[in-house]
């Protein structure tokens, strides 16, 4: 019996690297982005049935598990406040560094809102560098002006 969506997230992963298979492979699978598919598949995102059987079917999840993957799920995944891997670390030194230059920019441009993460895209690429190749993401989501009520 799963009891929580985390229970999931370990069946896809051990699954995934028994079979050797690529998150482009599930995104291709599931018909959206790799970014997107990913997020669904580590528990931040609901599939439609659809999705989620075709996850279930290349994985060979069981069909409480497919059930799970169609769940709207509780946001955030992070174990602690400030992220100890050293990745997501750097993701989280990023914002502390130039969290406030986004801020004061974004307002300058837009207004007072926030960008919003909910009607939003993303794109991961690898930028081929002699220095040492490079992370290219490009982020975008829609603007949110706070209303005066």
């Amino acid at each position: 019996m799963i009891t929580n969506r985390t229970q999931v997230t370990d069946m896809i992963q051990s699954s995934k690297i028994s079979k050797g298979i690529k998150w482009s492979e599930i995104a291709q699978a599931v018909g959206q982005s790799k970014e997107w598919s990913t997020a669904a598949c580590l528990g931040q995102m609901a599939m439609t049935k659809e999705q989620a059987t075709a996850v279930g079917e290349m994985l060979e999840l069981s069909d409480e598990a497919i059930a799970w993957l169609q769940i709207a799920p509780y946001k955030g995944s992070l174990p602690t406040e400030v992220p100890t891997d050293p990745l997501i670390y750097r993701w989280y030194e990023l914002v502390s560094v130039y969290g406030t230059t986004l801020k004061e920019l974004i307002h300058e441009e837009f207004g007072d809102g926030i960008m919003s993460a909910i009607d939003f895209s993303m794109d991961l690429q690898r930028e081929n560098d002699p220095k040492g190749d490079r992370v290219s993401v490009v982020m975008s989501g829609k603007f949110l002006p706070y209303k005066m009520y």
